[in-house]
């Protein structure tokens, strides 16, 4: 358990670390195109969240994600304890990736992000954000390399919902604690977070809906004469 918590914490601090440090770097050399830098930061957490995913899928399952440690609960995959230690390490390691970030940058270790981000319309691109994200780990396994498919949706997601798909508590949290370009205020955190568990639980239901009519292996007929 200790190395399943320390790869989900891990993980998810290269994840912060990559979604924010590419943030800067897009923002100070895109010379002012929003555009331009929100592709630097697609490409990087893409890529980014694909090797993560690979490398550390066999040591904890590479959630990274508390909506997705939730899932996994609900369909039996870990315990609630389990659940809250994965949640507990994922936020821990979310912070610090934004910490690594900063100090990569030369900035304040943390400060309080001023980008808002509140609305009916960001809100629910959060939920449908969280939901297709679900959607695409659930039937994608067995079907798909995981790391590819997680990778390329958010990568898409980026640019197909208002709210540029963070898609994850944990993320939403630490983004809170960086006034840079992949901030989001504090006061908007709470709806975000709301909206992401509202998509994960729709993907869980619509999963288990689809589950039921997938097609059971038949074995051979017996021989009977």
């Amino acid at each position: 358990m200790r190395r399943r918590l320390a790869s989900e914490a891990l993980g998810t601090a290269l994840l912060l670390a990559a979604v924010v440090g590419s943030g800067i770097m897009g923002e100070r050399l895109a010379g002012g195109n929003a555009a331009i830098a929100l592709l630097a930061n697609t490409l990087a957490t893409g890529a980014v969240l694909a090797a993560l995913i690979y490398s550390l899928g066999p040591l904890s399952g590479a959630h990274f994600n508390p909506a997705v440690s939730l899932a996994a609960m609900l369909d039996g995959e870990l315990t609630s304890r389990e659940t809250a230690a994965y949640a507990l390490a994922q936020m821990v390691g979310a912070v610090a990736g934004v910490a690594v970030a900063h100090l990569m940058f030369e900035l304040p270790i943390f400060s309080l992000s001023q980008h808002g981000r509140a609305g009916g319309a960001q809100m629910f691109s959060e939920a449908v954000a969280t939901f297709g994200l679900l959607l695409v780990i659930g039937r994608s396994r067995g079907h798909a390399p995981a790391a590819i498919v997680v990778g390329a949706y958010i990568a898409a997601a980026y640019w197909f919902t208002a709210s540029t798909s963070f898609a994850n508590p944990a993320v939403t949290v630490a983004r809170a604690l960086s006034d840079t370009f992949a901030g989001i205020r504090p006061a908007d955190a709470p709806g975000f977070i709301a909206a992401q568990i509202v998509g994960a639980l729709a993907a869980v239901a619509l999963l288990r809906w689809f589950a039921a009519g997938d097609p059971v292996p038949q074995t051979a007929p017996r021989d009977t004469r």
